[in-house]
C-alpha cells in the first residue's frame, strides 16, 4: 500500500523508446508500444481478425451475434454499443468535443483528433519493416506497402488494369469516360488530369 501511494496520478514514468508519449503505468505503456509493434495478441474465433486491445475484440464481437440494441432516434440506425451511438448521435448535432490546441480545428472522434495532431508533433509512429520510411497514419503505411508487395486491389471494371491506390483508378477511369474536368484558362483545352494541365501551361511560356 505504500508503495502504491509513491506513485502520482499524474506522474508519468514510462517512456516510449519509439516516439516522445509517455505513460503513468506499465500496462498502457505496453498497450502502447502496439501501435508502434502492429502487435495483435485478441483474435477473433469466429474469423480471422486481430486486435491490439480487449476491448476493440469485445465490440467486433457484436458483428457476429448481431444484436443492435441501441438505436437513433434521429434515423433508422441501430448500434451494437451506447457509446458508438453517442459517437454517431454528433452526425445529427454537428457537435465536435474534441479541440486541438495547437489549432483553431475541433473533432467529433477522439481518434481525428488523435491523427491530425500529428500534423504538429511530426509523429511518425508506423514503420516500414522493408525500408526505412515511416508514416503517420497506419492506412497510409498499408498503401505504401504495395509497392514492396506489387499488390493492386483497385481494378477498372472497363479493362484490365489494376492500382495500388483508389485515386490512381479514379483518374484512369476518365479515359473511359472522357471527362475533362481541368481547363486552360488561356485557351479552350480541357485535360482529364491535372498533371497534364500544368504540362500544356507551359506550352503558354513566352
Amino acid at each position: 500500500m505504500i508503495a502504491h501511494m509513491r506513485t502520482r496520478p499524474d506522474e508519468k514514468r514510462y517512456g516510449c523508446d519509439q516516439c516522445t508519449k509517455s505513460f503513468s503505468h506499465l500496462f498502457k505503456l505496453k498497450n502502447h508500444m502496439r501501435t508502434h509493434t502492429g502487435e495483435k495478441p485478441y483474435g477473433c474465433d469466429q474469423c480471422i481478425k486481430r486486435y491490439s486491445q480487449k476491448g476493440n475484440l469485445n465490440i467486433h464481437m457484436s458483428t457476429h451475434s448481431g444484436e443492435k440494441p441501441f438505436r437513433c432516434d434521429q434515423c433508422a440506425k441501430r448500434y451494437s454499443h451506447s457509446s458508438t451511438l453517442k459517437i454517431h448521435l454528433r452526425t445529427h448535432t454537428g457537435e465536435k468535443p474534441h479541440r486541438c490546441d495547437q489549432c483553431t480545428k475541433r473533432f467529433s472522434k477522439s481518434e481525428h483528433l488523435k491523427r491530425h495532431m500529428r500534423t504538429h508533433t511530426g509523429e511518425k509512429p508506423f514503420r516500414c519493416d522493408q525500408c526505412t520510411k515511416r508514416f503517420s497514419h497506419s492506412s497510409t503505411l498499408k498503401i505504401h506497402m504495395r509497392t514492396h508487395t506489387g499488390e493492386k486491389p483497385h481494378r477498372c471494371d472497363q479493362c484490365p488494369k489494376r492500382f495500388s491506390q483508389s485515386e490512381h483508378l479514379n483518374s484512369h477511369m476518365k479515359t473511359h469516360s472522357g471527362e475533362k474536368p481541368y481547363s486552360c484558362d488561356h485557351c479552350t483545352k480541357r485535360f482529364a488530369r491535372h498533371g497534364t494541365l500544368n504540362v500544356h501551361m507551359k506550352t503558354h511560356i513566352y
